[in-house]
Formats: C-alpha cells, sequence, structure tokens
C-alpha cells in the first residue's frame, strides 16, 4: 500500500529493517555484529536475491549511460520446506544453497537486497493528523499496536514514511507503516551472512515489482491505475498502482505449485513435475485435445483467478470505481497458456504478461534473446530488488 515513488522510499531505502530495528528500540541495545555502517556502505553495486519457496534467483544489473544492462542472471531450485509463507525454517539450508547459487552465477558482488513478503511483513496505511516526523515517531512507538497487530511492539522492527496530504481531509496526512517480527528479519539476515554476504537492503516483494514497473513502463497521468500481480510457487502478490505509486497492496498463500495439484489430481498425472511442464508448455494434439487441456488448465487456477478478482473488487469499492488501464502478470506460472485471456474476459480488463526487460538491455556476450524471453516473468521481484542502489533518491 505504498503511495510514493520508489525515491522517496523511507529516506535511504525502503525496507531496511535492521536499521529501523535499531533506531526504534529505546533501551538503545544492540543487534548482534550487524552494522548500521554497512547499510550506508559506498558500494553502490548490489546483486537481487530473490528468496522464493521453491527457488534462489539472483540477477546483476549495472548502469550503463542513462539505462541499465543485465550481466548475470541465475536461478537454482530450492528445497520444499526451507522458506514456508515468507517464514524461514531451514537457514543452514538456505545458506547452503545461498553459496551455491553464487559459486554457479560467478557473481563477486558481495553486497545483496533481498526481500520479504507473505505473513513476514505488514503494510498498512493510516491516516493521522498532520504533526511533525519527530512527533509521530513517538506517537506511533507508543500507539503502534492500534494499527499493527501484533501484541507487543518490543520484537518487532518498523518505521513510517509520510505519504502526503489525505485527499479527503487537508488538516490530516497519510502514512504508511511497514513491520516484521525481528527474529524473521534477523533469520534471513543471518542466513546471508553465513553465506559470505552482506544483506544491505531487505525490501517487500511487491514494493520490488513496483520498482521494476516503474524502470520498465511509462507511467501515465494522475488516474491512471494498474495492477501488479506476480503468481509464485506458493504467495502471489499484487500491488495497486496509482500514478505509479502504491495504494493498496495484498499477498495471499496461492500460487504455482497448488496449480501443478490441482492439475495433477483433474489430469491423472504422474508427478507434479510433469503438471509443472504441461502448465507452461502446454500439450500436444488436435484443437480438441487443447482445447480439453485449456479447461483443464483454467479449472486449476481457478481459486487463484478468484483471488485477484476479489483483491480488485475491493480496491474498486474501497477507492472508488476509476477505470483500471491493465493488469501485468509477472512469475513463473504466468505464461500459463490462456490465463492472460481468461483474467481479460472475467474482469474486463486489460491484461498482458509484464516484461521486466522491456527498457533494461542484456549483455550480449552471455544471453540471446531467447535466454530473455524465458526467464523473463520469473524474472520480475529479482529483477526490482538488482535495481536498487544504496542511497538512491
Amino acid at each position: 500500500m505504498i503511495g510514493f515513488p520508489k525515491s522517496q522510499l523511507f529516506e535511504e531505502l525502503l525496507g531496511r529493517f535492521h536499521e529501523w530495528h535499531s533506531s526504534s528500540q529505546l533501551n538503545g541495545d544492540p543487534m548482534g555484529d550487524f552494522s548500521i555502517r554497512d547499510l550506508f556502505s559506498s558500494k553502490k553495486q548490489l546483486v537481487g536475491l530473490d528468496i522464493g519457496s521453491s527457488s534462489l534467483k539472483l540477477a546483476e544489473i549495472e548502469r550503463s549511460g542513462g539505462g541499465y544492462v543485465l550481466n548475470r542472471y541465475h536461478q537454482i531450485p530450492l528445497p520444499k520446506g526451507v522458506v514456508s509463507e515468507g517464514t524461514l525454517s531451514e537457514p543452514q539450508i538456505l545458506t547452503k544453497k545461498i553459496k551455491e547459487l553464487f559459486e554457479l552465477s560467478g557473481a563477486k558482488c558481495r553486497n545483496v537486497v533481498t526481500s520479504l513478503s507473505g505473513n513476514s511483513v505488514i503494510s498498512q496505511k493510516v491516516t493521522f493528523l498532520k504533526m511533525p516526523p519527530e512527533e509521530l515517531r513517538v506517537l506511533i512507538h507508543d500507539e503502534a499496536s492500534k494499527y499493527l497487530p501484533f501484541d507487543s511492539m518490543e520484537d518487532v522492527s518498523y518505521d513510517f514514511q509520510i505519504l502526503g496530504d489525505n485527499e479527503f481531509n487537508p488538516s490530516q496526512m497519510d502514512v504508511m507503516l511497514v513491520a516484521a517480527k525481528s527474529d524473521i528479519v534477523d533469520s534471513y539476515a543471518d542466513a546471508i551472512k553465513s553465506a559470505g554476504l552482506n544483506a544491505v537492503i531487505m525490501d517487500v516483494d511487491s514494493f520490488a515489482l513496483e520498482t521494476m514497473y516503474e524502470e520498465n513502463y511509462d507511467i501515465g497521468g494522475d488516474d491512471e491505475i494498474i495492477i501488479l500481480v506476480n503468481i509464485g510457487a506458493s504467495m502471489t502478490n499484487i500491488n495497486v498502482l496509482k500514478n505509479g505509486g502504491s495504494v493498496l497492496t495484498r499477498d495471499f498463500t496461492l500460487g504455482g505449485e497448488h496449480i501443478n495439484e490441482e492439475l495433477q489430481q483433474s489430469m491423472g498425472l504422474a508427478s507434479l513435475d510433469e503438471a509443472e511442464r504441461l502448465k507452461v508448455g502446454g500439450v500436444e494434439g488436435d484443437a480438441e485435445a487443447q482445447s480439453r487441456f485449456r479447461e483443464s488448465l483454467l479449472a486449476a487456477s481457478d481459486q487463484i483467478c478468484s483471488e485477484i478478482q476479489r483483491s480488485v473488487d475491493y480496491y474498486r469499492s474501497t477507492y472508488g470505481g476509476a477505470e483500471i488501464k491493465a493488469v501485468f502478470l509477472s512469475g513463473g506460472s504466468a505464461r500459463m497458456p490462456g490465463l492472460a485471456e481468461h483474467l481479460h474476459e472475467r474482469m474486463n480488463i486489460k491484461t498482458e504478461i509484464i516484461n521486466p526487460f522491456k527498457k533494461i538491455v542484456y549483455n550480449q556476450k552471455k544471453f540471446n534473446a531467447t535466454d530473455i524471453e524465458k526467464i523473463g516473468p520469473s524474472a520480475a521481484v529479482c529483477v526490482g530488488l538488482a535495481l536498487r542502489r544504496v542511497g538512491d533518491k
């Protein structure tokens, strides 16, 4: 539910929960050996590290002239259960797989930006009477439990960003609160550090999608509304943007794995791997066989489509009935045959697969056009992370 552009994110970097935690603890306890100095490292180059429930992705994007160049991208599978609904359950395995990913990719940069999603992070848009930021910080600390679903704030990392005047009441201002349990944040940071890396930025999946979109697509007028939908393996992220700024985010715990399970059951397939292959690649056969498969596929994805539509309906009922320009799909299941067309017909909104490399060129010594087309939808969050820079404004 971010209502401000990337350049204004929490002054330095959105989601830098460790800095928030150290600044929000009134007793001044240090956070182990995590150095705040690291957050202001002079090394601007970062590597995007997307930690999903079924895979790890790495992207290295360099600035070149007035644009960006994809210099490195690699993806490896992550064993089931290491990450579940945004919570890290097996930190030692994650550390091992991160080391493997960096070795296979050849990445030399040790500063990474990663992200949280799902139940591990809370974003809440709240309206307050206008006041200076210093007073607001004290008020939020004392009354944060009124706005965030935590019984105690002592072990919660949180911060806020003033979005601007409330459009309905000029005496009030809109504020974005973002919070996460400190032990969850620490678990990811510690696993990354154990791999010999430095977690410089902790972002949020939905906001990483926003960063990716901003760098690749032109922002329209004040009333332009677009919706970003990322269908991951076990979770779907939704970010509604108005004039380039988030006004609503939502995560729900359904993704490509759910589609695979439904497809395996309905078609009597031997394995989930076979379901995954058919989900993206389709089946051979005549037009009738193709039609039957599409029906099975869309039936398997019906629950996810219903949740996407429910999110759109909620936005319309809460924020008004302004026209939604487009829905952009990303994630491994975005390329599922017929999905974009089905959502377009279902919601009467233009729906298409996003291109995270629309304005990002690639190193032609390492990639070709086929490579880029293949990784595109799956790389959306990782690209958004890799575009971040320490101190970007």
